[in-house]
């Protein structure tokens, strides 16, 4: 029964992060549709555009902006400086949950990565004059189509005509997203005397509860206003394809086993006093894992900083080499591109992660 009561707040915490989560996913997915990707297309020739233009794609939330800076840089679009600059901005998916659990540490650390990388690229562009490793391929990772000019209708008549036939898949996904605002709604925030929060961790003590909640509202309700207004291959392709068959299970694993680990290890030993104490071999080993191609490994940090148990500047330095899965459109068509540019991030993530834990950050 102890073990129970233990396991279940940590459950509920994974659904809630992993609900969050593709809630933002599904608003940048519609934002990219939206705007027909516009983003990647007006690009001008001048280093200074190359790498302002990387660093804004960098800093969108998930693996959008990454794979769309990747594919400029093989087609010759942008050069080795203007990647860099892409691949330090970005966090990858970990950036939604960084928004999910330390909203405003997030923002913090996402405007010093958009300065970090836009020096960074400066820098790199002094170097390296051209690109290395390059091979060019076909523009496979950002998908618009050009059936979807009709994606978003908001008229009356076209929202009728979505519920009057309306799909298996929307219907479950309005009942999951209407049932959690609800529930957020209704919710009184007490449980015998005790202030309960949706997502509660030790550094989002200083948050006002009430913001967080509020937050939630809105994200839910903007995600419910577009599956009521989008077309079905949005909701099929988009939603389905692209968000819950490839991020739902592993986004609710990744969450639910870094939060029992780190629910474990608190029990048996001082992580706080562990970490102190070699504070510099955390350095290594958060950038060295930061190499990895893949979301997941990098939410370790992202819980163990919000835990209150890892410095700012760790995570920071995490933050910089890190790009979830952006980087392996690169990996597949030129390795000696991703080397270069993980050299480049590993080379900046120390130098930023050592100046931090030197100023005590």
């Amino acid at each position: 029964m102890h073990i129970l009561h233990e396991l279940i707040p940590i459950i509920r915490q994974s659904f809630t992060i992993t609900l969050f989560v593709l809630s933002m996913m599904l608003i940048i997915e519609y934002l990219n549709v939206f705007s027909r990707g516009i983003w990647g297309n007006k690009l001008k020739t001048s280093t200074w555009k190359q790498i302002l233009l990387a660093a804004v794609l960098g800093i969108i939330p998930g693996c959008l902006g990454a794979y769309t800076a990747v594919s400029l840089y093989v087609h010759n679009v942008i050069g080795t400086a203007a990647l860099a600059t892409a691949m330090i901005a970005t966090s990858g998916d970990e950036a939604f949950f960084m928004f999910t659990l330390i909203p405003d540490t997030a923002i913090v650390i996402h405007v010093l990565l958009f300065a970090i990388a836009i020096v960074a690229g400066f820098v790199v562009s002094i170097f390296v004059k051209k690109n290395s490793g390059v091979v060019n391929y076909p523009d496979k990772h950002l998908e618009v189509h050009n059936d979807e000019a009709q994606c978003f209708c908001f008229s009356g008549k076209e929202i009728i005509a979505n519920f009057k036939n309306i799909t298996l898949l929307r219907s479950v996904l309005l009942i999951i997203l209407s049932g959690a605002l609800a529930v957020i709604l209704f919710f009184d925030g007490h449980e015998h005397g005790d202030h309960i929060q949706f997502i509660s961790m030790p550094a989002m003590d200083h948050a006002h509860p009430e913001w967080i909640r509020i937050t939630f509202i809105a994200v839910i309700t903007i995600s419910l206003l577009m599956i009521t207004t989008v077309n079905d291959h949005f909701i099929s392709h988009h939603i389905w394809g692209h968000i819950i068959k490839k991020h739902f299970v592993r986004i609710l694993l990744w969450t639910l086993v870094t939060l029992l680990i780190l629910s474990f290890v608190n029990h048996y030993m001082d992580l706080d006093k562990l970490i102190g104490n070699n504070i510099y071999w955390v350095l290594i080993v958060a950038v060295l894992i930061g190499i990895i191609p893949e979301s997941g490994p990098h939410l370790f940090f992202i819980i163990l900083f919000a835990s209150g148990n890892l410095p700012f500047s760790i995570l920071l330095a995490n933050s910089i080499v890190q790009d979830g899965h952006g980087s392996l459109p690169l990996l597949a068509e030129s390795r000696k591109g991703f080397i270069i540019i993980k050299a480049i991030n590993v080379a900046i993530a120390f130098l930023v992660g050592i100046i931090g834990i030197m100023a005590g950050v």
